[in-house]
Protein backbone atom coordinates (compact mmCIF):
# COMPACT_ATOMS: atom_id res chain seq x y z
CA UNK A 1 0.00 0.00 0.00
CA UNK A 2 2.77 2.42 0.95
CA UNK A 3 4.68 1.92 -2.32
CA UNK A 4 1.49 2.49 -4.35
CA UNK A 5 1.04 5.92 -2.71
CA UNK A 6 4.70 6.78 -3.29
CA UNK A 7 4.46 5.82 -6.97
CA UNK A 8 1.25 7.85 -7.36
CA UNK A 9 2.95 10.93 -5.89
CA UNK A 10 5.81 10.57 -8.37
CA UNK A 11 3.36 10.38 -11.28
CA UNK A 12 1.38 13.41 -10.02
CA UNK A 13 4.50 15.56 -9.81
CA UNK A 14 5.23 17.19 -13.15
CA UNK A 15 8.79 18.23 -13.81
CA UNK A 16 10.25 20.67 -16.28
CA UNK A 17 13.80 21.42 -17.42
CA UNK A 18 15.57 24.53 -16.14
CA UNK A 19 15.13 27.65 -18.28
CA UNK A 20 18.13 29.86 -19.03
CA UNK A 21 17.43 33.55 -19.66
CA UNK A 22 20.18 35.74 -21.12
CA UNK A 23 20.33 39.51 -21.39
CA UNK A 24 22.85 42.01 -22.71
CA UNK A 25 23.13 45.61 -21.52
CA UNK A 26 26.51 47.35 -21.89
CA UNK A 27 26.19 49.65 -18.86
CA UNK A 28 23.70 48.01 -16.45
CA UNK A 29 24.82 47.55 -12.87
CA UNK A 30 21.72 45.70 -11.62
CA UNK A 31 19.34 43.51 -13.61
CA UNK A 32 16.35 41.56 -12.31
CA UNK A 33 13.49 39.57 -13.79
CA UNK A 34 9.92 40.25 -12.69
CA UNK A 35 6.93 38.23 -13.76
CA UNK A 36 3.92 36.18 -12.91
CA UNK A 37 6.24 33.53 -11.41
CA UNK A 38 7.52 35.90 -8.67
CA UNK A 39 4.65 38.37 -8.15
CA UNK A 40 6.38 40.94 -10.35
CA UNK A 41 9.24 41.48 -7.87
CA UNK A 42 12.54 41.92 -9.76
CA UNK A 43 14.53 41.82 -6.52
CA UNK A 44 13.32 38.24 -6.00
CA UNK A 45 15.03 37.08 -9.21
CA UNK A 46 18.27 38.98 -9.81
CA UNK A 47 20.26 38.14 -12.92
CA UNK A 48 23.91 37.17 -12.54
CA UNK A 49 26.50 39.42 -14.18
CA UNK A 50 28.92 37.53 -16.43
CA UNK A 51 30.99 40.58 -17.34
CA UNK A 52 31.21 42.76 -20.45
CA UNK A 53 27.47 43.58 -20.27
CA UNK A 54 26.26 39.96 -20.29
CA UNK A 55 23.74 38.71 -17.71
CA UNK A 56 22.07 35.34 -17.13
CA UNK A 57 19.64 33.58 -14.82
CA UNK A 58 18.60 29.94 -14.65
CA UNK A 59 15.02 29.40 -13.49
CA UNK A 60 13.32 26.22 -12.37
CA UNK A 61 9.58 26.69 -12.80
CA UNK A 62 6.60 24.37 -12.93
CA UNK A 63 5.18 23.79 -16.40
CA UNK A 64 3.00 26.68 -17.53
CA UNK A 65 2.90 29.99 -19.36
CA UNK A 66 4.44 33.02 -17.67
CA UNK A 67 4.65 36.73 -18.46
CA UNK A 68 7.76 38.65 -17.45
CA UNK A 69 9.88 41.75 -18.01
CA UNK A 70 13.46 42.67 -17.25
CA UNK A 71 14.38 45.60 -15.00
CA UNK A 72 17.83 46.98 -15.89
CA UNK A 73 18.97 49.85 -13.67
CA UNK A 74 15.35 50.87 -13.03
CA UNK A 75 14.28 50.68 -16.69
CA UNK A 76 11.66 48.10 -17.72
CA UNK A 77 12.50 46.29 -20.95
CA UNK A 78 11.10 43.33 -22.82
CA UNK A 79 13.38 40.34 -23.27
CA UNK A 80 14.88 40.78 -26.75
CA UNK A 81 15.27 36.97 -27.00
CA UNK A 82 11.60 36.24 -26.25
CA UNK A 83 9.78 34.50 -29.07
CA UNK A 84 6.38 35.76 -27.91
CA UNK A 85 5.13 38.98 -26.34
CA UNK A 86 1.79 40.32 -25.17
CA UNK A 87 0.72 43.94 -24.56
CA UNK A 88 0.62 44.99 -20.93
CA UNK A 89 -1.65 47.62 -19.29
CA UNK A 90 1.23 50.16 -19.15
CA UNK A 91 1.69 50.48 -22.91
CA UNK A 92 4.64 48.11 -23.14
CA UNK A 93 5.10 44.47 -23.99
CA UNK A 94 5.50 41.57 -21.57
CA UNK A 95 7.64 38.68 -22.73
CA UNK A 96 6.09 35.21 -22.70
CA UNK A 97 7.87 32.18 -21.29
CA UNK A 98 6.40 28.73 -21.99
CA UNK A 99 7.71 26.01 -19.73
CA UNK A 100 6.94 22.51 -20.97
CA UNK A 101 6.77 19.40 -18.85
CA UNK A 102 9.27 16.59 -19.18
CA UNK A 103 7.38 13.52 -20.37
Amino acid sequence: MKSQRSNQRKRDRTESPPVLLKFTHPTATTVGIAGTFNNWRPEATPMIPLGHGYWMKQLVLPPGVYEYRILADGEWVSDPHAVETVPNPFGGLNSILRVKAIV
